[in-house]
């Protein structure tokens, strides 16, 4: 849509947005960030509207997007997961993507690092599980396993069981071993990291008697 731009109105029920009116009539509205460079008086052609619309719209789905991640850090595959399930065109979803990684707001890297570092600190897994959460993310293997690179996996065995042991201390050796083992493969531990980590709980609740 071609014309003279007659008026920019803040819209009442979302003043985030602008009405643009091309020639006395309503032409379409975009976000206030994209409409700061206009003004009354300005001739618009077809390519120059459908240019502004197209870039109203990646400004409306970057700020979705940026919704999104407020509530934690998300990998760049569950960020375009979440905007295609909400039927964003691809190559808008590219933009963005582009756009907020550029801004620092989406790092895989990071994502990953961030991810283990939550896992350690207050539910420790195996690296198997660990693995399994991060491609569930949409990283890639070399990037799971530079993230992974840090974990004292005997360490992050004997935390995650440490409830468990104290609540069998009063079980025979075998019992306790074989529930503490269980107890450890099921959060993703290799046998024998898990059977050391049982020894060292064993051996501790059992010393001086």
């Amino acid at each position: 849509m071609a014309g003279k731009i007659t008026a920019l109105e803040v819209q009442k029920k979302n003043p985030d947005r602008v009405s643009i009116y091309l020639d006395g009539r309503f032409a379409f509205g975009v976000p206030a960030i994209v409409a700061a460079r206009l003004a009354r008086g300005q001739f618009l052609s077809d390519a120059e509207s459908a240019a502004l619309q197209e870039k109203g719209d990646v400004e409306t789905v970057y700020n979705k997007a940026l919704d999104y991640l407020s509530n934690r850090p998300r990998s760049r595959a569950e960020v375009e997961t979440f905007l295609r399930n909400r039927g964003v065109p691809e190559p808008q979803i590219e933009a963005v993507a582009e756009r907020l990684e550029g801004a620092g707001l989406l790092d895989d890297a990071a994502f990953a690092q961030f991810w283990v570092e939550n896992r350690e600190r207050f539910r420790p897994r195996g690296l198997r599980s660990l693995r399994y959460e991060l491609r569930g993310k949409g990283l890639t293997d070399e990037t799971i396993e530079q993230a992974l690179a840090s974990v004292d996996i005997a360490d992050s065995a004997y935390r995650s069981a440490s409830k468990k042991a104290y609540q069998l201390r009063h079980e025979d050796r075998k019992t306790f071993y074989q529930k503490i083992v269980g107890y450890l493969a099921r959060q993703g531990f290799e046998y024998e990291v898990a059977r050391e980590a049982a020894e060292r709980h064993w051996t501790e609740l059992t010393a001086g008697e």
